[in-house]
């Protein structure tokens, strides 16, 4: 089964990053999986999008066609991304307002305020962000995620984006209350 993932935001807000951490866990699970990336000629602030598509047989397309899931931190990327969503599930912070003209299922989660408030550093939304998608979607096992975190964030950082994953998939319970 092919389940695609779209993670949206603006630059430096480290979704690429998340992006590849979701593609490894998968791989650890032994699934096929591929990451692309993109985002605006500003980079940091402007666009950025990284999609990921996980399957158990051969991926034959790279790209995310029609999204399971999009994860949309802030508000241009909901309406962006939000619009095209044809099935699936939209999973945005609870900054951004909803709009009447997208809808796709949404679940609205505090990614943003958790990482700023509840663990003091907004430089780990992304990964607060990733705990949530993959809670909700159950597409890779929190262990796996975990090493897949160990593996790829800077060193000396470790402890605190693995807190920040578990307060991710302490969201996503929430959130699947909702749903």
């Amino acid at each position: 089964m092919r389940t695609e993932f779209r993670l949206s935001g603006s630059g430096g807000q480290g979704l690429l990053l998340a992006g590849i951490v979701l593609a490894e866990a998968a791989i650890l699970e032994d699934k096929n999986a591929v990451q692309t990336q993109s985002y605006g000629p500003e980079a940091r602030g402007g666009a950025s999008k990284a999609e990921v598509v996980i399957s158990d047989v051969d991926i034959d397309y790279p790209k995310a066609t029609d999204p399971d899931f999009l994860l949309a931190l802030t508000p241009e990327s909901y309406k962006t991304y939000g619009a095209l969503m044809n099935k699936g599930l939209i999973i945005v912070d609870e900054s951004v307002i909803l709009s009447d003209e997208i809808t796709a299922r949404t679940v609205r989660v505090p990614i943003l305020k958790t990482a700023s408030e509840d663990l003091g550093k907004k430089v780990v939304a992304n990964i607060v962000a990733l705990g949530a998608l993959a809670g909700i979607s159950g597409i890779v096992g929190e262990k796996t995620l975990e090493l897949a975190v160990r593996h790829r964030v800077p060193k000396g950082t470790e402890d605190l984006n693995l807190s920040a994953l578990r307060r991710g998939f302490e969201l996503a319970e929430t959130a699947k209350a909702s749903l």
